[in-house]
């Protein structure tokens, strides 16, 4: 007896929600198709009716963990509710649920390029996003200052999440938080 398209349809989304949370968590290479899958309740051989391939359950698990992001961009409408909420110890301590181009920097530059595609298109996205979010002043090019706040923001959020002694990653992502509000006046 076989799945209806619905059943399948279901399978698919919580194969690729898996996924989203487990890359974010442990990286493009960290975890295995089979473990995915077992985790989705699936068995591995049951891939291949998903997928053609592992680049692209990453590059369909990235657009299902980028639906995350669109979320908290919805509901977030100044810089300083986006520095407030991003660079926090929660976000910190829980890249399974929070921002996949920070959670996935350091491996986009080894991904294919077809999810190297997929980031840059949401990284454009984001900035855009975020010229918006960037206050006027008569100094300095608004899109330059939301370059320079999502390259500080991802590298924070990266930075305190690499150290082991917790202090200074409370550290790093306070005065991040607070050096750019100041720069973004």
């Amino acid at each position: 007896m076989g799945y209806s398209k619905s059943d399948k349809a279901e399978t698919h989304a919580r194969i690729l929600n898996v996924a989203a949370k487990r890359f974010r968590e442990l990286g493009l290479e960290g975890i295995g198709v089979a473990d995915v899958m077992k985790e989705a309740g699936v068995t591995v051989g049951g891939f291949y009716k998903h997928f053609d391939s592992r680049d692209e359950l990453v590059v369909e698990a990235l657009a299902t963990a980028f639906q995350d992001l669109d979320r908290w961009e919805e509901s977030t409408e100044t810089l300083t509710n986006a520095l407030n909420s991003y660079l926090t110890e929660e976000h910190r301590d829980t890249p399974g649920a929070g921002c996949a181009l920070g959670a996935l920097l350091g491996d986009m530059s080894r991904a294919s390029r077809s999810a190297k595609a997929v980031y840059t298109a949401r990284l454009k996205r984001t900035l855009a996003y975020s010229t918006g979010l960037v206050p006027q002043n008569g100094k300095s090019d608004r899109r330059a200052r939301a370059i320079l706040t999502i390259s500080a923001m991802l590298g924070a959020i990266n930075l305190s999440r690499a150290v082991s002694d917790p202090k200074l990653s409370r550290e790093i992502l306070q005065r991040t938080r607070d050096e750019l509000l100041s720069l973004n006046k």
